[in-house]
């Protein structure tokens, strides 16, 4: 059996629809998940008494990362404690990725990989790129001029649905992958000049010090702005191109076009 956790997320439901689809043996777990629904069950992260996986072959493990490190941290530790203390064979992690390693976010996920490395569990890690659809709506213009400062340099943005395809190969024979960690960005760089060509827009990056300005007001929470930024300054820089990924290796058909996805993106949010 599989278990799947951040059921309510959306890479989570797009596992989701293609483990039932597949008829694979798979129960979601959520937050806010319905018990009277035999296919879902309540796990939440900080709640201890949820992280109960007996009976649980796979444990398809969804990034929690929408909070400080030390509270992400806790809570994959705990996860990764019951997945072992429960008798779970397989952990899958969606990590983040190589390219990554200038974001704000990357310091738990390298622990949460480190953490599984020297585990007793078999273990593959899914180093996802950032999605084509989160930089299409940094991205989005406003009166037909994109401000966000992602400077000129390419970057290899993914598609939310080729991340649930590569998840779902996995899934489908965990075995045959334990022990490996897979570059999940996308296939083909573009820049946000490209991104703006392709909207029609024009492209006049702020400067980070004027984007940082106008997140004061945003409802956010104290952690996010930080995390916004080191996107914006690690593009800028020339990070957040991949040289090489994993990703058609898994899939069953060629990759997304992610400048299209990212350009859908942008105009939905504009």
């Amino acid at each position: 059996m599989i278990l799947l956790t951040g059921g309510s997320g959306q890479l989570s439901s797009l596992i989701a629809q293609r483990a039932r689809a597949a008829a694979l043996d798979i129960r979601i777990g959520s937050r806010r998940a319905d018990e009277t629904d035999e296919s879902r069950r309540r796990v939440d992260f900080d709640d201890p008494h949820t992280l109960d996986f007996r009976g649980i072959d796979t444990l398809m493990m969804i990034s929690a990362g929408y909070a400080e490190d030390d509270v992400v941290i806790r809570r994959h530790d705990a996860v990764i404690a019951a997945a072992i203390q429960s008798g779970v064979r397989h952990v899958v992690y969606t990590s983040l990725s190589g390219s990554g390693d200038h974001l704000a976010f990357a310091l738990a996920h390298r622990w949460t990989e480190k953490r599984l490395k020297g585990s007793v569990l078999h273990w593959t890690i899914l180093r996802n790129g950032l999605y084509a659809e989160l930089i299409g709506a940094l991205a989005a213009p406003v009166d037909g001029e994109i401000r966000a400062p992602f400077g000129t340099a390419p970057i290899s943005p993914v598609a939310r649905e080729d991340l649930a395809d590569a998840a779902m190969e996995v899934l489908k024979a965990p075995a045959a992958h334990a022990g490996r960690t897979y570059e999940l960005s996308g296939v083909k760089a573009w820049s946000v000049a490209d991104l703006a060509e392709a909207l029609g827009a024009s492209y006049r990056p702020s400067s980070l010090e004027a984007a940082r300005a106008s997140l004061a007001n945003a409802p956010l929470k104290p952690f996010q702005p930080p995390m916004l930024m080191s996107i914006y300054s690690s593009a800028a820089a020339g990070f957040l191109q991949t040289p090489s990924t994993d990703l058609p290796a898994l899939l069953l058909a060629p990759p997304r076009e992610t400048l299209a996805i990212a350009a859908a993106a942008a105009g939905a949010s504009g």
